[in-house]
């Protein structure tokens, strides 16, 4: 499934945290997109929401992000170059931004950056002892 440009920007507006694109999104029946999201960050209603409601290739590429190599096979197996190469620029594929770059897909590549931004940081968070503990600020 490919997204026109706009909905991917404002995908990407949401992951940075602006209410206004969520708002958007959710305006023009764009929920998956919302959801994706906190799927990203592994958040167990979010993929669940992806799968019940049948959004089976953005579940298999939240699957591909954490490593998942058969979710990367069935994104390749349906054709969905696109997030698989994604899933593979999060995974640390310098070529796979590349590859959307070349196909005038710059947008999805932002997205991804955006999604590993919000992973990296999740995980920061998580790994700071200062704020774990009797450390707690």
């Amino acid at each position: 499934m490919l997204y026109p440009k706009e909905v991917i920007e404002k995908t990407c507006a949401w992951i940075d945290g602006d209410i206004q694109a969520k708002q958007w999104l959710m305006m023009n029946h764009l929920e998956e997109l919302v959801q994706l999201k906190d799927a990203a960050l592994n958040n167990t209603k979010a993929i669940e929401y992806l799968l019940v409601n049948k959004h089976f290739i953005l579940a298999a590429f939240v699957n591909a992000i954490w490593e998942d190599k058969k979710a990367l096979k069935l994104l390749m197996d349906k054709k969905e170059f696109h997030w698989a190469a994604m899933a593979n620029y999060i995974n640390g594929d310098a070529k796979a931004a590349a590859f959307l770059e070349k196909y005038n897909l710059k947008h999805y590549a932002e997205l991804a950056h955006k999604i590993q931004s919000q992973i990296r940081k999740e995980n920061d968070k998580r790994s700071n002892f200062f704020n774990s503990g009797p450390f707690k600020v």
